[in-house]
């Protein structure tokens, strides 16, 4: 939205499509994706996806990795149930405040054939 696309273009094109992306990998790998996609996504697939998942985005998730692994994650849930759950209770207020809840609750109502949870 930030670049002047409408909030109703971007939620499909961001979530809609990635559920799309998402299904065609899970039920044929991504040769079966790129293949089921028009040529011009599978070119930015290979010429574009690389700059999304680079070594920065790979060592956060290496980050996150070793928090599970190492308990550190665990502990920071722990106390957070310990503590009330106060920071959790606002995340999860914050997230459902978000202006993509709001558009996806819109878009979905004109879908019912989704039979959207609300």
């Amino acid at each position: 939205m930030e670049a002047g696309y409408e909030p109703e273009l971007a939620y499909f094109e961001c979530l809609h499509e990635m559920k799309l992306i998402v299904d065609l990998i899970f039920q044929g790998g991504f040769k079966y994706m790129r293949y089921s996609v028009s040529d011009t996504a599978e070119y930015g697939d290979y010429t574009r996806g690389p700059r999304v998942i680079d070594e920065h985005v790979r060592e956060n998730m290496r980050g996150i990795l070793r928090d599970i692994q190492d308990g550190s994650f665990a502990r920071e849930w722990m106390a957070e149930n310990d503590e009330g759950r106060k920071r959790f209770l606002q995340l999860r207020e914050d997230g459902s405040e978000h202006q993509i809840e709001e558009v996806g609750r819109e878009l979905r109502r004109m879908m019912p054939w989704m039979n959207p949870v609300e």
